[in-house]
């Protein structure tokens, strides 16, 4: 059975959990969307029991710092285990050219040669457009723009072990053009940047994300089994969850997930 391992829920400024990124678990080995702000993912991954060397497919969505910058990280280890004869086979990186030239860029500032060498040769990039769909661990993973309005941002659809359908809507609101890609999924991933009562004190408008009453009524409209709601606000993160569910019940009567930080998830 495939597992959803999240490795962090907060947003870009949370203090008290990490940013969004998760692993899928697959027989096939696992499959890493994005890696957060900083090195922080490497214990992320420490704590889940996910070796580096294990990682062969990385998605990364978009350039936003809280989920690239956790990427030079995941580079830098990877490459030193090249170096040091612990790393078989490569590291596929699949997102837009764009995220690819500021992920370089910045490899290529901070990391020694001896590691970015390895760029090109053995960690390789695999361009994302609208529609692609690219193999990862043995899965036809189909990407599709979001259509965000603040920067090119890839979401995409996989098929689970189950026989259902994985949709990771990125961490923007839902745009109606990427229906044919979201209705109808079993598992939607979705962000929810605060309690709809909370509006005012969040601005999540403002900032382009959505509420939970928000992610929970697309959920219910699209007919989704099992909604994961995340990239929130940590502001009350004791009682997040409880809170979270408590408001979400109230407009989706599906599969609600609110995890919190290296929870796993059985995709059934």
């Amino acid at each position: 059975m495939d597992r959803l391992i999240v490795l962090g829920t907060g947003n870009a400024t949370v203090t008290h959990c990490y940013n969004t990124c998760f692993l899928l678990s697959t027989d096939q080995g696992p499959i890493l969307c994005d890696a957060g702000g900083g090195n922080g993912i490497l214990v992320q991954l420490e704590r889940a029991g996910v070796p580096l060397c294990d990682i062969h497919h990385l998605i990364l969505t978009h350039a936003h710092s809280d989920h690239v910058l956790g990427a030079v990280w995941i580079l830098r280890l990877i490459a030193t285990r090249m170096n040091q004869g612990r790393y078989e086979g490569e590291l596929h990186i699949h997102c837009h050219p764009q995220v690819q030239r500021g992920l370089v860029a910045m490899a290529r500032f901070t990391l020694q040669k001896k590691m970015t060498d390895h760029i090109g040769r053995r960690i390789l990039f695999d361009d994302v457009s609208d529609g692609c769909v690219h193999t990862l661990a043995g899965r036809e993973v189909t990407f599709f723009d979001i259509r965000s309005t603040k920067m090119l941002q890839y979401g995409f659809s996989m098929p689970l072990a189950s026989g259902g359908r994985l949709c990771c809507l990125g961490d923007e609101p839902y745009n109606p053009d990427c229906e044919s890609h979201v209705a109808g999924a079993s598992w939607l991933l979705s962000e929810a940047f605060c309690l709809y009562g909370d509006r005012e004190r969040f601005k999540p408008y403002e900032k382009h994300h959505s509420t939970v009453k928000d992610a929970c009524e697309l959920a219910q409209r699209l007919g989704v089994k099992h909604l994961v709601l995340w990239h929130t606000e940590d502001s009350d993160i004791a009682r997040r969850k409880e809170r979270y569910t408590q408001e979400g019940r109230a407009y989706y009567s599906g599969d609600l997930h609110v995890p919190n930080d290296l929870e796993t998830i059985a995709l059934a």
